[in-house]
């Protein structure tokens, strides 16, 4: 059932915040990108950040991503791009590869290409075979095997050969093709980014042979979370790389190796001139500046990175301003985080959104939807305990029926006056009891002829008679043509517990009063059997014997026996009755028990919907479930006045609630979903900007005449406040106010809307950081990226706690760098 909802939620959501169609737009990169992850450890970000790029970028399926893994780290990488987005077309070379996972020994290509066809993830995996996996020093001999395996670097320069291809394949979706944004994203406690400076200056000199410049930026991702169980060594191996990466971003540092290698097995080396490596460095940790965890762990971490893509490459469109602020510059913001010594700074990043809650209020609607219609269930029709009876077909005049067609009718009766009869004289009976006359002129012959022609028949008929079928059948075609009637009313009327009101109470009084009138019945057929013959008032003459004697067995006949038929009736109408009420108690547990599915339902919906808002902004979140109660309750109300009161009850909507819950949960929660998403979702309410939806919801609960309402200026500071709150750096520093500290914040969002004219202008006066917006038309929510440049590795505080640490690893043998340590800058 949970995936159900999931795919709901997330279906509904998917389609609300599509950013084609419904007067949105989808913003477009200006120049070709290529993501490069180095590391086992990146394969986790691969999926989520294709999938942010599909939503957001119209050109998306241009974008290049390529992961350099090791063959041992295989499956976490194959697994976390299966997850994300399938294999539709899977090539590799000698290597095989399928499905998106590598199967060849040592080293290996191959190519997963997205399910729109177009988005292509090539991975490398680096033959870390020959590597001991003793942790002193599998850095420095990764980085010593990478150089010696000649093959394994000609078969990475044809794959990223096999990428340039790949990328001129989409050159219409782009504008320009002067240049390429490379994107090198790692983690710092990852081992193979010890020659994170080879695989980089490698694709950009293949990638300078067709763009006029390389832009390469370095995403550094810092998992303290990861770090409880090896803090000490994690840090380390972090701490190693952050001094290596404080070397490679030196102004002074150069590089040169034989990298370029040839079919014919020649190599050329590729050199760097002396400056920083990266265009710029962005550090990015899942504990913000406050030291706050981030409870999506690294998901905004992911947005960060597809944001910061999007500004420094944005496709400007015709007629299109960024803001009143201006534009993102590149130059401009690295110029402000450099030190007056010339030392570059480097740069975080915090993200925060506010939009509609779309998977909250789909899930929200689904509930309250579902408990109006069991509302209406409970609350239908109420009957008096006459209609009650009628509607199980257990009043009176029926069961009095049914007991009529068990018993055969008193025509068999006259058939009993040409029964046989001893040679007595009246004379004789007239001294007898009615008793010892029927002994006297008959025997046993009318008790067997009664036993045999109306008990046994009626036993008979009893016994074929299914009374479980019988009132399934009636309440089957009473509640078919009583749509107002439930299975909570059954369940009601059936309980033990209903009192007066109840059928069962109802049944067996009716019980009660018939066993004693059964009791009375038969004690005054026993008082005719005693009376004598001589007494009765039936016709005499006297001297005429025969006559007498005739005239008796008419009589007895019609009188005794024509009780006794009327004692079988009473006794069937009482045994249908007793069979009843055993019916009624079944039938109890099983509407009852119905009832209690339903209900169940309800509740496991509502704490669904109630799960989805925690997980949703305290305030963005607010007054969910109040507000959408109204709006369900409202548009139900609506549609009941145009088309009936039953209409959710009929097949073309829901249908019979019950009997979809019998064949089971799934297949009522899909019928559920079904009109919820045709009828409910696309209705008027669900079609406003996110400023005004929110608006509404926070004065939901507010009385009309209350002069505390929420005004939309108010409105307007909490989301901006919000916004901000959100937006906090995604790195801890030593010092918060550090001395080149420099920050520029920007808006996705449109332009023209109320809340970002409104952005734009608070603070104003007292603004001591640019402002900027990235203009995407859209309705359904804005996003904010603040960025923060100009601190230096050392006033980390993850450089900072892990110095110790990488100082007594040194100093107990660990082996942490491919290159010479005294060619490394001193800890600071």
């Amino acid at each position: 059932m949970n995936g159900i909802l999931e795919r709901f939620a997330s279906s509904y959501a998917a389609a609300q915040e599509s950013l084609t169609g419904k007067g949105d737009d989808q913003s477009s990169i200006h120049y070709p990108a290529v993501l490069l992850f180095i590391g086992d450890k990146t394969a986790d970000a691969i999926g989520p950040i294709m999938k942010i790029h599909r939503q957001k970028w119209d050109n998306s399926a241009g974008v290049t991503y390529f992961h350099v893994g090791t063959a041992s780290g295989s499956d976490r990488g194959a697994a976390a791009s299966d997850e994300t987005h399938g294999t539709l077309a899977s090539t590799a070379s000698q290597e095989s590869h399928a499905n998106g996972r590598f199967e060849a020994k040592g080293y290996g290509f191959g190519e997963v290409r997205s399910e729109d066809g177009g988005s292509l993830l090539s991975r490398f995996l680096l033959d870390d075979s020959a590597v001991p996996g003793d942790p002193k020093t599998i850095r420095k001999e990764l980085y010593r095997a990478f150089y010696r395996n000649e093959k394994q670097l000609f078969e990475l320069n044809k794959a990223i050969r096999r990428l340039e291809s790949h990328i001129a394949g989409y050159g219409r979706m782009y504008s320009s093709f002067d240049r390429i944004h490379l994107s090198v994203i790692t983690r710092v406690d990852d081992p193979l980014n010890v020659f994170i400076p080879e695989i980089s200056l490698l694709a950009q000199s293949i990638f300078s042979q067709s763009f006029k410049s390389v832009q390469m930026d370095l995403y550094a991702l810092i998992s303290e979370r990861e770090q409880l169980e090896s803090f000490g060594y994690a840090s380390s191996a972090g701490m190693a790389f952050l001094r290596e990466l404080d070397m490679i971003q030196r102004p002074e540092y150069t590089f040169s190796a034989p990298l370029h290698v040839t079919e014919d097995g020649l190599s050329i080396p590729v050199t760097h001139p002396a400056s920083p490596l990266f265009d710029l460095v962005y550090v990015l940790s899942d504990k913000n500046e406050r030291g706050i965890a981030d409870p999506g762990g690294m998901q905004d971490n992911y947005e960060i990175i597809c944001h910061l893509g999007l500004l420094k490459n944005r496709k400007q469109k015709e007629h299109q301003v960024d803001g009143q602020a201006g534009s993102y510059n590149n130059t401009s913001f690295k110029n402000n985080i450099m030190t007056e010594s010339g030392r570059p700074g480097y740069v975080s990043a915090g993200f925060s959104r506010v939009k509609r809650p779309n998977q909250p209020i789909a899930l929200t609607v689904l509930y309250h939807f579902y408990s109006q219609l069991l509302l209406r269930m409970k609350t239908g029709r109420e009957l008096g305990i006459k209609e009650r009876l009628a509607f199980f077909g257990l009043d009176p005049a029926a069961v009095s029926s049914r007991a009529d067609h068990v018993v055969p009718d008193g025509s068999r009766i006259e058939e009993m006056n040409g029964m046989m009869t001893r040679p007595v004289g009246f004379a004789s009976l007239k001294g007898m009891s009615v008793r010892e006359a029927e002994e006297a002129l008959f025997g046993d012959g009318c008790r067997r002829y009664f036993q045999a022609n109306y008990e046994q028949e009626a036993s008979e008929a009893l016994g074929r008679l299914d009374g479980a079928e019988e009132l399934d059948s009636v309440i089957r075609q009473q509640m078919a043509e009583h749509p107002e009637i439930s299975v909570f009313h059954i369940a009601a009327w059936t309980g033990g517990k209903d009192g007066a009101g109840g059928v069962l109470e109802a049944l067996r009084a009716r019980i009660r009063d018939m066993a004693g009138q059964l009791e009375a019945d038969r004690a005054e057929l026993d008082r005719y059997y005693g009376e004598q013959v001589g007494n009765l008032p039936f016709p005499k003459r006297l001297l005429m014997d025969k006559h007498n004697v005739r005239s008796f067995i008419r009589y007895f006949l019609e009188t005794i026996y024509q009780r006794k038929l009327e004692l079988l009736l009473l006794e069937t109408e009482l045994k249908l009755y007793r069979r009843y009420e055993a019916e009624l108690e079944r039938l109890h547990g099983h509407y009852k028990r119905q009832a209690q599915r339903l209900e169940q339902l309800e509740g496991e919906l509502h704490a669904s919907a109630q799960q989805s808002i925690r997980a949703a902004d305290d305030y963005i979140g607010q007054n969910i479930m109040e507000y959408y109660g109204l709006v369900t309750e409202d548009i139900m109300r609506d549609l009941e006045a145009k088309r009936g009161p039953f209409i959710f009850f009929e097949d073309r909507y829901v249908g019979n609630l019950s009997a979809l819950a019998a064949a089971g949960t799934d297949k009522l929660l899909e019928r559920l979903i079904a009109v919820v998403a045709r009828d409910l979702l696309t209705a008027e309410p669900f079609d406003q900007t996110f400023e005004d939806e929110l608006l509404r919801r926070a004065n939901v609960t507010i009385d009309y005449s209350n002069k505390q309402v929420l005004s939309k200026e108010d409105l307007f500071k909490m989301l901006y406040r919000t916004l901000e709150e959100h937006a906090v750096i995604n790195v801890r520093l030593f010092d918060y106010t550090q001395e080149h500290r420099y920050e520029e914040k920007y808006f996705f969002g449109d332009a023209s809307s109320e809340f970002v004219r409104y952005a734009l202008g608070a603070d104003e006066t007292s603004r001591i950081y640019k402002l900027g917006v990235v203009h995407e038309k859209r309705s359904s929510g804005v996003e904010k990226l603040n960025l923060m440049g100009g601190f230096h590795l050392e006033d980390l505080m993850y450089y900072r706690n892990g110095k110790a640490y990488y100082e007594t690893y040194v100093q107990n043998g660990y082996e942490f760098h491919g290159v010479d340590p005294g060619q490394l800058p001193e800890l600071r």
